[in-house]
């Protein structure tokens, strides 16, 4: 941050224990002051913005109420989480989030105590928050554990999983749903706001704790009377309302809707539930955005908007006089469009992520053909694969970390069957500042292995335009196409569609030189790199060197063409991925080489076997060794 602020309240809270001192009437000028501190932060270190403010008041009221760091917050879609950093003594350091060295951009457990769990991806927080809550009570311990869930992550397959688990085992958890744009009940009626009043009151929880007491001491009241109690009381709870929701049939206490952005009547509700007994279930309603108009009017733009100038609401966008190469995603949704209007079984799948891989352009255009699913990786792979297998043929886009959920459901229902459906993996490899969890580190080494697949990656625009084009002709099977987040390298993309052959790659130094040493082998963008590398090596060599540079564009199938080729000829090999290296390109070429004799020294430059940090991508790049310059020296390296 630029000036350091002094709040009246904010400046002097370190912990929560310094939060719980105040008066609970003094707590909404201190969820302004936080709100205006993550306001002012992000609008010159840019995050995301729009879900943190959304929750302020709620996590202002749980570190409150609850005693924290003994006490359980499980956060889930960690970009939540600013205000709850930001309270947890890490105001000083907020500064260096997703900066590389700087605090991590989400909670981690290794950074904090106040951190109880990885959240990088959504829907987790009910299944772990269980998990807690069951250690607990088996170490004999009077922790309060509560799972925050929302900001779309309730549409995931897990957090179903986890709610069906906690209402039959013996537990205690508060599961918070943080409700900021699924309907599951917007009504706030009169009848509403009473049985609200009526079921979080001190003087009726403890009359129906005791008459439940005497019940159960008498023989009238066992474990499968309670839970047909529960249901019975949702029901008419349903009936006296007019509105209803999925808690209500579980044996899961449920309390709400109420307004998220009222932290004084939360802080009332969560004192009065928290010792309850039994799992039980808090639905807020709150506004992604809140406090800060641009966000509140666009909150999927504000969802992580870059630099922006804090009084006027102008986003500071990066403009260059000169053209510049389009974003990948938006390569893709363009021609996606394109295509789709020329070939009418194409439809587009994505995971509640149209915009972030331009899949809202053909969304637009074609509203009935395309589909996105909510965060439910799984269910998107498997809903396209019940397309293709009746005559369609889904585009299914993913971030390629997410797709790492949908793996079983890649092998069982889209590989096996070897239905037509192209699989693009968005955000593949090293992705920045969103760290370990989001890095797209694994796709290439994790479906290598399974039978069927063509796994492919483009060196620039017009290659991801083509192996589009090439994807979706008839009869090419299950088809992958991985490509990475931001810019690529090529200004004038629109080229004419030229279908490219399956498992072949191309030499992009020049052709036939017999005396050639040292053969690199790259796989998609990061080839880019190579070239850069191979011309950095001449220019210090001060003349042209003997270094054949391929580009392989499959790696399943792979180019046996191109290995014979340089595994007769070539005393060096290096291979060049933006994925691990353990599995991926240089694992396929070694294992060549090997297979039919070959001995020719490989050296595999990629990821590494560990999780890499945040940071941006050139930053990261060179620490694991792929950048230009680190690859000149592996080029020069006797």
């Amino acid at each position: 941050m630029g000036e350091t602020i002094d709040y009246k309240y904010l400046t002097n809270i370190n912990s929560p224990s310094d939060l719980r001192k105040l008066k609970v009437e003094e707590l909404p000028a201190l969820c302004d002051e936080l709100r205006q501190d993550i306001i002012k932060e992000l609008s010159v270190n840019p995050g995301h913005l729009a879900s943190s403010l959304g929750v302020v008041e709620l996590t202002v009221a749980l570190h409150y109420v609850y005693d924290t760091p003994y006490d359980r917050i499980v956060w889930d879609v960690g970009h939540q989480a600013y205000g709850h950093k930001i309270l947890t003594g890490r105001r000083d350091q907020f500064c260096t989030n997703r900066k590389l060295h700087g605090i991590k951009p989400f909670p981690f457990p290794s950074e904090s105590e106040y951190d109880t769990f990885c959240c990088g991806h959504a829907s987790n927080s009910i299944s772990a928050g269980l998990g807690m809550a069951v250690a607990a009570r088996l170490h004999g311990e009077k922790r309060k554990v509560v799972a925050l869930i929302g900001d779309g992550s309730m549409s995931g397959g897990l957090a179903f999983e986890g709610i069906n688990n906690a209402a039959g085992t013996p537990n205690d958890m508060l599961i918070i749903l943080n409700d900021n744009n699924m309907s599951i009940d917007r009504s706030v009626g009169g009848m509403r706001k009473y049985l609200l009043q009526l079921t979080t009151n001190k003087s009726y929880n403890n009359i129906r704790y005791k008459i439940s007491n005497k019940l159960t001491a008498w023989g009238w009241l066992n474990d499968d009377r309670k839970k047909g109690l529960i249901r019975f009381n949702n029901s008419v709870k349903s009936l006296l309302t007019r509105q209803q929701n999925m808690f209500e049939g579980m044996d899961i206490r449920y309390f709400g809707p109420t307004d998220g952005h009222d932290v004084i009547e939360l802080v009332r509700i969560l004192q009065t539930i928290k010792d309850m007994k039994g799992p039980k279930l808090l639905h807020v309603h709150t506004k992604k955005g809140k406090g800060y108009k641009p966000a509140e009017e666009n909150a999927t733009v504000w969802h992580a908007p870059g630099r922006f100038d804090f009084e006027s609401g102008e986003r500071l966008e990066h403009k260059s006089d000169k053209p510049q190469p389009p974003r990948f995603q938006d390569v893709f949704g363009h021609t996606l469009l394109e295509l789709a209007q020329k070939n009418p079984r194409i439809v587009g799948v994505t995971p509640a992520m149209p915009t972030g891989c331009s899949m809202n352009i053909m969304m637009k255009a074609l509203p009935k053909r395309t589909f996105d699913v909510g965060i439910a990786e799984g269910h998107a792979v498997t809903f396209s694969g019940g397309m293709a297998k009746d005559g369609l043929l889904p585009f299914c886009n993913i971030y390629s970390s997410f797709s790492q959920r949908a793996y079983d459901n890649i092998i069982h229902d889209w590989a096996i069957m070897n239905l037509d459906m192209v699989l693009c993996l968005d955000r593949a490899g090293i992705v920045g500042e969103d760290g370990p969890t989001h890095h797209g580190a694994f796709d290439l080494a994790a479906l290598r292995p399974i039978p069927n697949l063509t796994i492919s990656s483009p060196l620039d625009e017009i290659e991801l335009r083509n192996l589009m084009y090439t994807s979706q002709l008839e009869g090419k099977g299950p088809f992958v196409i991985r490509y990475p987040r931001g810019c690529g390298s090529v200004v004038d993309w629109q080229t004419e569609f030229e279908e490219l052959p399956i498992g072949k790659g191309r030499k992009l130094s020049p052709a036939n030189q017999e005396d050639e040493e040292i053969a690199v082998l790259s796989l998609g963008p990061i080839g880019v790199e190579v070239r850069k590398a191979i011309m950095l090596a001449e220019m210090k060599a001060g003349k042209p060197l003997n270094i054949a540079h391929y580009d392989m564009r499959f790696l399943k199938p792979i180019d046996e063409e191109i290995l014979h080729e340089v595994g007769r000829k070539c005393k060096r090999i290096i291979t060049v991925e933006d994925g691990v290296i353990t599995g991926g390109l240089g694992s396929a070429v070694l294992e060549f080489m090997a297979d039919h004799g070959y001995t020719p020294n490989v050296v595999r430059l990629g990821i590494p076997d560990q999780f890499i940090e945040h940071g941006t991508v050139s930053e990261l790049y060179k620490i694991i060794g792929l950048d230009a310059e680190s690859i000149c020296e592996q080029l020069t390296n006797k």
